[in-house]
This record gives C-alpha cells, sequence and structure tokens, in this order.
C-alpha cells in the first residue's frame, strides 16, 4: 500500500487554550479505499529556513508516493497551515509525485500558481452537475472559487455557472477537485477510479 502525505484542518479551542491539527475520519477511509495509506502532516510553525528545513526533513523520511491537500479552513485564516502546504506543493513539484487538491486543496493548488479567490452564489451544502473530461454530480461546500485558471493547468470539469470544479496540471501528475469525494456515502465510484490512477494504487 502506498503511503501518501495528507495536509490537515486547524481547529481552535480557545476555552481549552488548544490549537488542533484534525484529520477527517471519512478522508481516511476514502484514501484507504484507493489503497493508499495517509500519513497526516503536521502543521509545524515553518516560519524561518530552519524549521522549514526540517518540515521537509520530515517529508523525505516519510517516503510517501504522493500528496493530499485536503478541505477545510479558508486560505489565509491559518498561516501555518497555508505555509505547511505550499511546501508540500513545493516540494511534491521537486519530486514529481501525484498530488491531489480537495477543495480548498484545489484552491491552494491555484492561488500558489498566481490564481486569485472569490465569492461564490450557490456553492454551499449543495450539488452540481459536472461538464467536462469530469462529469455526472459532485457536492459543494465552498464560499470562494477559483477566479481563473491558474498558469500551468488545464480545466477538467466545470460546474452550471462556469465556475472551475476540477483542474489537472499540465506538466505534473496533479489534480484539483472542488468537491469532497470523502463525503459521499458511498463513495463514487468516478471518484475512487481517478485517485488510482492519480496515485498508481
Amino acid at each position: 500500500m502506498k503511503k501518501v502525505l495528507v495536509s490537515q484542518r486547524v481547529d481552535y479551542y480557545p476555552d481549552r487554550d488548544e490549537i488542533r491539527d484534525a484529520l477527517d475520519q471519512q478522508l481516511s477511509l476514502f484514501l484507504l479505499e484507493c489503497k493508499l495509506l495517509p500519513i497526516p502532516v503536521p502543521n509545524l510553525l515553518i516560519f524561518g529556513k530552519e524549521k522549514r528545513q526540517a518540515l521537509i526533513r520530515w517529508m523525505d523520511a516519510a517516503d510517501a508516493a504522493g500528496v493530499v491537500l485536503s478541505g477545510g479552513n479558508d486560505i489565509d485564516s491559518c498561516p501555518e497551515r497555508d505555509a505547511t502546504e505550499r511546501v508540500l506543493l513545493e516540494w511534491a513539484e521537486r519530486e514529481k509525485l501525484p498530488l491531489l487538491g480537495i477543495c480548498r486543496g484545489m484552491q491552494m493548488m491555484g492561488v500558489a500558481a498566481g490564481s486569485h479567490l472569490i465569492s461564490a452564489e450557490g456553492h454551499v451544502r449543495t450539488t452540481h452537475q459536472l461538464k467536462g473530461e469530469i462529469s455526472g454530480s459532485a457536492n459543494s461546500y465552498h464560499n470562494q472559487i477559483l477566479e481563473s485558471l491558474p498558469s500551468g493547468y488545464r480545466v477538467t470539469a466545470l460546474s452550471e455557472d462556469e465556475s472551475l470544479e476540477a483542474i489537472a496540471h499540465t506538466k505534473l501528475p496533479w489534480e484539483g477537485w472542488m468537491w469532497h469525494p470523502e463525503r459521499e456515502s458511498p463513495f463514487h465510484q468516478r471518484d475512487l477510479e481517478r485517485a488510482r490512477i492519480l496515485f498508481g494504487s
């Protein structure tokens, strides 16, 4: 079973004076069904060269076959997560490893490539019909979308209002999906098969 590094959301518990990294158990189940072993990546305080290098050494030691950028948290709301995911993107590019960005993960891919986020109407707790290379229905839980196609990517799915719902890198084995495959019950066969092909699992 191939190992994949998975970014984690940040949850704040002020009444307990705690900041926690968290991973949806359903996402772990989705990845396991894809024959992938999830390795959660801690959101370290990596500001500064020394700490950044420590995270890179940690990722190298994990000996993973790919990266998953998970959903949750708006970009810019958790600086430690933003920084960790940018290092994950750089590391996956350097190693030419497969990468899947889910919802916020796709947004991070786009922002890192120069696109911007804008507010979206009618994309929270609903379902879209996809059109393009990827078709069928997809859940939607986001209030922001990428304003334009990021440099170096191609469109693989649009929603009814022409918003970007899925992208793929033109040179690297990277895909971004704005839906949450882990929130489908049962998991959508389309998503399982596409993830297995992407990671070669």
